[in-house]
């Protein structure tokens, strides 16, 4: 019986995470039983390896600058689950998710007696909750970011206005596939026939899958590097401004509220979906509000800024391509300066590779840690019992667990030493309480 906040929130997170074969049909049944309200809504689609939360958030802040009323739905959260249901960048409130997950219990338990494989899991049901509040609220365009994948992921059961693939890389191989074109076939799984795509920078192999889908499917392209470009022009500054080139604007500067080299991409594929949408709902275009917008977009953890003298950052840094991403930015915008990294990652990551790619930086001190991770099945990587593979310039520390860590960390800085706090969202989310007002 659901009666309060932490009942509902004990009912989504009690729920399986995955069954063993994906399937729509599910959640298909799911909200049927609900009266299909993820039916009449305009939405941006928006699923990639890395750079979702980035665009989404740039999106949101671009488009409500726009005049337009904005919901979103977002994952992991940082500090809440009412984070990743937003409408007009304000969270789901705790009475509505109440009242919402009431709704859903019994046609969950329905579809537990119903269905031979079980009712929907946890994510299907953080999906069908937000699909009931973005009914409710009736906003102009929903930003919905995919959890895992596209084709079979529980987002995948609406005709969007555009699609958006930010980035393909290697993660979630054990559901995904393990090559770049497998992973490719579960994001391309997002295209819709006649529907436009965004395409962000993505690897040849996995290029020609996300091509032939939308060639086959008749979508319009939109690719990065061929239909729009972005170049940062600030040098090493940590908030980038960039010159955006692609469809109505033509060599437009636009600064970015969102720090590391990276967000230049995201920037760019996010202004081309907003363009698309504004160009598909007859909307005008103004150059003023996603200029206003972009300067002005925040997203939790990811190279945000907690502390400036000195410079601390959490940077949600993942996955592989994620610590890639995190490496480039240390290389161009703190080359002059000691970085002082404190690392913890899920056991499920490629972590040596990872911890490799940090290691290989002259200017950085690492300290690896570990975190209570998300529950039991994910744990924490031992990052101990592979320091030992990496040369690096500095002897790399160890810390039993992260609060150690973190003041050990902490204390050694001066003035004008940087500090990054990276690796697991859940780790992220966990140091970024210490920075609670």
């Amino acid at each position: 019986m659901i009666q309060n906040y932490d009942d509902a929130l004990a009912f989504i997170h009690g729920r399986t995470k995955f069954k063993k074969v994906p399937t729509l049909k599910r959640m298909r049944r799911f909200l049927a039983e609900l009266g299909n309200p993820q039916n009449g809504l305009h939405y941006i689609h928006v699923t990639g390896t890395n750079g979702k939360g980035s665009t989404v958030a740039m999106l949101r802040a671009m488009l409500l600058e726009c005049g337009l009323t904005v919901g979103s739905f977002t994952s992991p959260f940082i500090t809440r689950f009412n984070e990743r249901i937003e409408y007009n960048a304000e969270q789901i409130s705790d009475d509505d998710l109440v009242r919402l997950t009431q709704r859903l219990e019994p046609v969950v338990a329905k579809l537990d007696r119903d269905l031979s494989s079980g009712g929907p899991t946890e994510f299907e049901i953080d999906t069908a909750l937000m699909f009931c509040y973005m009914a409710e609220k009736n906003p102009d365009v929903v930003l919905l970011e995919v959890g895992i994948g596209g084709l079979y992921d529980s987002t995948n059961v609406i005709i969007p206005d555009v699609s958006v693939i930010t980035t393909v890389g290697w993660d979630h191989m054990k559901y995904l596939g393990d090559t770049l074109a497998a992973i490719a076939t579960q994001k391309a799984g997002i295209i819709k026939a006649t529907t436009p795509v965004v395409i962000g920078q993505v690897p040849e192999s996995a290029r020609k899958v996300i091509v032939q889908t939308a060639d086959k499917l008749a979508a319009p392209r939109y690719e990065l590097g061929r239909d729009f470009t972005a170049h940062k022009f600030n040098g090493h500054d940590l908030r980038a401004q960039l010159q955006y080139d692609g469809l109505a604007i033509h060599r437009v500067h636009f600064r970015l509220g969102l720090a590391g080299d990276y967000q230049v991409e995201n920037a760019a594929i996010a202004l081309t979906a907003a363009q698309l949408f504004l160009q598909r709902r007859g909307l005008p275009l103004d150059q003023a509000a996603l200029r206003k917008g972009l300067a002005s977009s925040q997203w939790p953890g990811r190279m945000e800024v907690v502390n400036d003298a000195p410079l601390v950052l959490l940077d949600g840094a993942h996955n592989l391509p994620g610590i890639q991403a995190l490496v480039k930015s240390i290389q161009d915008d703190f080359a002059d300066r000691d970085v002082y990294v404190l690392v913890a990652i899920l056991a499920d990551k490629q972590y040596d590779l990872m911890l490799g790619e940090l290691a290989s930086l002259g200017n950085v001190h690492l300290t690896v840690t570990s975190f209570a991770g998300p529950g039991p099945k994910r744990p924490s990587a031992d990052l101990a019992t592979v320091v030992d593979q990496f040369t690096s310039r500095y002897p790399i520390q160890v810390a039993d667990n992260w609060q150690v860590g973190f003041s050990q960390v902490a204390g050694q800085l001066s003035e004008e030493d940087v500090m990054i706090v990276t690796g697991s969202l859940y780790f992220i989310a966990d140091v970024r309480h210490l920075f609670d007002d």
